[in-house]
């Protein structure tokens, strides 16, 4: 099929330079309407399209967007692979059952628009605005969704195999039923109202495995197919000893030391330093390390050495706590091995670094020992549940 003079319309020269801009309607006449007409007419014309697209880009290149007309457009069931449209405006547009598969879609405003049942499988979508939009049912494989704002969209049933989003914005958006087998979603932006059931963790041809958070379903799936990840996991839960204290640069010895004594002793030291500002990722990190870890050992020498993360922790994780202090310090404001003396031990006062060493297996690690299987069987029993 050929193209026609009148669709081959070229901008108007001008003496005011070599290019000037034709209004909205004409710019309908020309590219717009004959994109629509080879859409409507379900026409095969990825590549054409996709040199036309790439020409009128540079014939318009440093103007009044040509892509302004694509706003609100219907493009529902064209045919647009490897189509090159960065940097495109279409808002509210209609790409339902559209096939984009490989194309170009960086930093295009999609926000609003319908892409159900659109196939994207391989597109380039990185930086791009689909701020609620419908991708319902979408072919997401192997998508590349760095940075790209997903907010309010809804992604039901979509298939997200493969797909890259880091540092995607999530908020508020639904991802339910979605299949995410191979998603690397590291620091997604979610929230409350961001819905995320039954996410599909395993490939086709597994047994369906389902998971009701974006970011557990890649540790999930490790866990299920990885056998050493397993192993390392039980290990640091025999083993891992877990460090927390403001270790600055005058107490930093203190840390290294009992690091270096429990390595010896076949422990797996973790060390986590409170010399950092306070936030609520600080806090989830300290509850998820004690919660994984065989026991802590807390230096609250200093006042800011036991901040809210610890006070925060130590109630909702029933590991062995064990406060140690320097001899002369008064211990932070708080009743904690009081209140939770079941798994918190009393504060354990030093008079040197030597001295805590030596005291180490008869203070500190062997008691932490025996309150170790003494918790074990207490969550055992809690386990059997009641009778009514």
């Amino acid at each position: 099929m050929g193209w026609t003079s009148k669709a081959r319309t070229s901008p108007r020269r001008t003496s005011a330079g070599p290019t000037s801009v034709r209004p909205t309607s004409a710019l309908l006449t020309s590219a717009g309407r004959i994109l629509a007409n080879q859409i409507l007419t379900g026409r095969t014309f990825s590549v054409r399209t996709s040199a036309l697209l790439a020409s009128t880009r540079r014939t318009f290149e440093g103007q009044t967007s040509a892509w302004q007309t694509s706003v609100g457009a219907d493009l529902s069931g064209a045919r647009l692979n490897q189509a090159r449209l960065l940097r495109t405006d279409l808002r509210g547009a209609n790409l339902s059952k559209a096939d984009l598969s490989l194309a170009d879609l960086r930093e295009t405003n999609l926000n609003r628009s319908d892409l159900s049942g659109t196939r994207l499988c391989g597109a380039r979508l990185f930086g791009s605005h689909l701020s609620g939009a419908d991708l319902s049912n979408a072919d997401l494989r192997e998508v590349n969704l760095n940075g790209s704002d997903l907010s309010g969209a809804s992604l039901n049933q979509a298939n997200l195999s493969r797909a890259m989003l880091v540092e995607a914005n999530l908020v508020n958006s639904v991802l339910t039923g979605c299949r995410v087998y191979g998603i690397c979603a590291w620091k997604v932006k979610l929230s409350e109202g961001t819905e995320q059931q039954n996410l599909v963790i395993t490939a086709h041809d597994e047994p369906e495995v389902t998971v009701d958070n974006i970011e557990v379903a890649q540790f999930v799936y490790l866990l299920l197919h990885n056998a050493k990840i397993r192993d390392v996991i039980d290990t640091i839960g025999r083993k891992g000893v877990l460090l927390l204290g403001r270790f600055t640069e005058g107490r930093i010895a203190i840390l290294e030391r009992l690091r270096q004594e429990l390595r010896k002793r076949g422990y797996l030291p973790e060390g986590f330093n409170f010399d950092k500002p306070e936030t609520k990722d600080f806090t989830e990190t300290v509850r998820l390390l004690a919660g994984l870890s065989h026991f802590v050992i807390a230096d609250v020498t200093n006042p800011k050495s036991a901040p809210l993360e610890l006070q925060s922790t130590v109630p909702e994780i029933m590991v062995p706590f064990l406060p140690i202090i320097e001899e002369g310090e008064e211990p932070f404001a708080m009743l904690l091995w009081i209140k939770h003396r079941d798994w918190v031990f009393q504060p354990l006062h030093y008079s040197s670094l030597d001295a805590l060493v030596e005291a180490l297996d008869k203070e500190i690690l062997g008691p932490a020992e025996v309150r170790f299987d003494e918790l074990v069987v207490r969550k055992a029993e809690k386990m059997k549940g009641k009778h009514v």
